[in-house]
């Protein structure tokens, strides 16, 4: 493997076109503790919103919970024929981290890339997650991969990176190079940047530095940094000098203005921050970066916070061809995820 200096493959960029949605319904209490009551409508809001473009591939934990899953989303006004339910046994919903990376071979087909997943390097729980892909391959056309270095397996996550389609790839120190909640100790910075390029098609990785406060991941790149078009980045940013997320996304922001693509700089919107949310006296990962784009929408958590209206303005004015569904994530955040956590595209 270290000897590849070619990419076999490209990873679409979430703009393209898309077949279908992977979603997960959500079971574990534990990760709303206190506060799950509500959580299954935020998912049957946001499953309806993207039936509307598209299907949904919903993971169930189990066949009888399938008519009240329906009960709910037909309250949702969602088009239920667009839902294809798929029963699998899951730890959590996090899709965008448990699902298959979808991928292009250079026959523009599609490829399942199966990574391991091992509970964020934190919680203890993730067998079943990590079985999903191998659970769930028979749902989809492509064929599925299992990435390695060495011959020994990886483990990444798809809220990790973000791409542009064309060769570009963001993630950050934090979360892959650092030894707390360390994903693969036999992996350095110059190894992920060859199996970036093998496996994305990833002529340049741009490093950022650290996440938000509060990200249980320990720095995943799609709560602060996210391509929009292949040249133009959404990156999250702090204006409270005070506040404990300033100087790690102002070092971001010092480390994107030097990128280049070709003669010309990235160019850079700046997404301000919600306020600080705390719920029980812990700080959760609001972000507005957390967004998820599909075929005709832009699904956008919002957060009961002035800074709302701001947001969902920028939003309108940069994706002037897709129509923008703010989504209140302010209680779905207590599971230190939003929506593009929740979800996984297949391109089309």
């Amino acid at each position: 493997m270290p000897r590849i200096t070619k990419s076999l493959f490209r990873m679409p960029a979430e703009w393209e076109r898309q077949r279908s949605t992977l979603m997960g319904w959500p079971y574990n209490k534990n990760d709303w503790p206190g506060k799950f009551n509500n959580i299954p409508e935020i998912f049957a809001e946001i499953i309806s919103k993207i039936t509307k473009s598209q299907k949904v591939n919903l993971i169930i934990n189990n066949y009888k919970s399938k008519n009240i899953i329906k009960k709910l989303l037909r309250k949702n006004n969602a088009k239920v024929r667009n839902v294809k339910f798929i029963i699998c046994e899951t730890d959590r919903v996090w899709m965008r981290d448990i699902g298959p990376i979808f991928i292009k071979d250079k026959k523009n087909q599609n490829i399942l890339l199966n990574w391991q997943f091992n509970g964020w390097a934190k919680y203890k729980n993730y067998r079943a997650d990590n079985r999903v892909n191998l659970r769930i391959k028979d749902h989809y056309k492509g064929t599925v991969v299992n990435p390695k270095f060495n011959k020994k397996s990886i483990v990444l996550e798809g809220g990790a990176i973000d791409v542009n389609g064309k060769g570009l790839l963001l993630t950050t120190k934090e979360c892959l190079l650092s030894k707390i909640q360390q994903r693969n100790s036999f992996l350095k910075r110059k190894d992920y940047n060859l199996i970036f390029k093998k496996f994305f098609g990833a002529k340049k990785v741009v490093w950022l530095n650290k996440g938000i406060a509060g990200d249980d991941t320990h720095g995943h790149v799609d709560d602060i940094a996210r391509f929009v078009k292949s040249n133009k980045v959404f990156l999250a940013y702090e204006n409270n000098k005070k506040d404990k997320n300033f100087k790690n996304l102002d070092e971001n922001f010092k480390i994107l203005k030097k990128i280049k693509i070709g003669s010309s700089q990235i160019k850079i919107i700046k997404i301000p921050m919600p306020r600080p949310i705390y719920i029980e006296k812990v700080r959760v990962p609001a972000s507005y970066l957390n967004f998820y784009i599909f075929n005709k929408f832009v699904l956008l958590p919002t957060f009961n916070d002035p800074k709302d209206k701001i947001v969902i303005k920028i939003f309108k004015k940069e994706f002037n061809n897709r129509k923008i569904i703010p989504i209140d994530c302010s209680e779905l955040i207590w599971g230190f995820g939003a929506i593009h956590c929740l979800t996984q595209q297949e391109p089309k």
